[in-house]
């Protein structure tokens, strides 16, 4: 199997060190990385991929990397790692790869295929070529609303999230904010993306769940977080809860009150210095109501993704080790607590 990275951010790069590292354990051959604007100061990051095993490739003829084009119907399978629409763009040419057997793309190219997260609709991407997968605030509040309403959300009737963002990754500083920015609501029904997100990935499997969500961006380049308020049927007790959690690997906890505690801890223990949970709740900091559930969760935004990533790849390849790859991985790399 060869595959092909589109784009060496923070994103492409963790899922290219978490593909070298467990090439064998995914069946893969040859690992391809394109960087579509190679800058000098860049040389050694890419020098690094390298060393990695992984072959760096560029749409440039002139360049000391692969040529693209001599490579690419060889791929079997695109991780496209862009963003700002750029998969988009690229799923143009995806199409036309003679041997291309699937593709998926991240967060913000919404339209590039089935929406997907590991764990929730699975079935729904067997036998597709495109697969998108979603946000990390759309890992978190999906996951949140999975664990404690159900996998089919048979216990859930109502909820409501504010999701507090920060402004921008920690190596950029091309989005930061000197204040707190709320953000409009784009749907007048169930409010910011996050809700519309969750609801369109729930649709998949015929599921229609009840959500508003709000945001605000803040002054910070360390995690997001989530208010979430959700509405069950019958009353839970704390020992239910840490039951639901217990039963869900993809759900961390913490006592922790502060998400650069946290952060710095996963920089410190986590693969590549990132954590892969979809949300980690503070478990000590629930309010727990005859019929909702209250608190608070920080959300992992470069880490929680990457595992429905590798999830649809290994579905979409229809390889038949996929539940015990995935369970390796998990066993490998999500924390029960922080």
């Amino acid at each position: 199997m060869k595959v092909l990275v589109n784009g060496i951010g923070n994103i492409g790069t963790t899922l290219l060190a978490l593909l070298a590292e467990h090439k064998d354990l995914l069946n893969i051959d040859t690992i391809f990385a394109l960087k579509n604007k190679p800058l000098p100061w860049q040389e050694d990051d890419l020098n690094y991929l390298s060393s990695l095993g992984i072959q760096i490739c560029s749409r440039i003829t002139e360049s000391e990397y692969t040529f693209l084009d001599t490579i690419i119907d060889e791929v079997d399978y695109i991780f496209d790692c862009t963003n700002n629409g750029g998969g988009m763009l690229n799923k143009q040419w995806y199409v036309d790869l003679p041997n291309l057997k699937g593709a998926c793309a991240q967060g913000s190219e919404k339209n590039f295929g089935v929406s997907y997260m590991t764990g929730v609709n699975d079935i729904a991407i067997r036998k597709k070529k495109f697969v998108h997968v979603v946000s990390c605030n759309t890992h978190s509040l999906a996951s949140l609303l999975t664990t404690f309403t159900g996998e089919n959300l048979e216990r859930h009737t109502e909820s409501d999230f504010v999701v507090v963002r920060r402004s921008e990754d920690i190596g950029n500083h091309q989005r930061l904010v000197s204040a707190n920015v709320v953000a409009r609501h784009l749907d007048d029904q169930i409010g910011t993306h996050h809700s519309v997100d969750v609801t369109d990935l729930f649709a998949t499997k015929k599921l229609l769940p009840s959500l508003t969500s709000s945001d605000v961006t803040t002054p910070s380049q360390l995690m997001h977080a989530v208010r979430f308020n959700i509405g069950i049927k019958e009353k839970l007790t704390q020992e239910n809860i840490n039951e639901l959690i217990n039963n869900n690997p993809y759900i961390a906890t913490s006592a922790k009150f502060d998400s650069n505690v946290i952060f710095e801890r996963g920089r410190r223990i986590g693969f590549q210095g990132r954590i892969f949970s979809h949300a980690i709740v503070i478990s000590n900091n629930m309010i727990l109501g005859k019929d909702s559930i209250k608190g608070w969760a920080f959300i992992p935004q470069e880490g929680n993704t990457l595992l429905s990533t590798i999830n649809a790849f290994l579905i979409q390849t229809d390889y038949q080790k996929t539940e015990s790859v995935m369970h390796e991985l998990r066993s490998k790399l999500l924390f029960d607590r922080w």
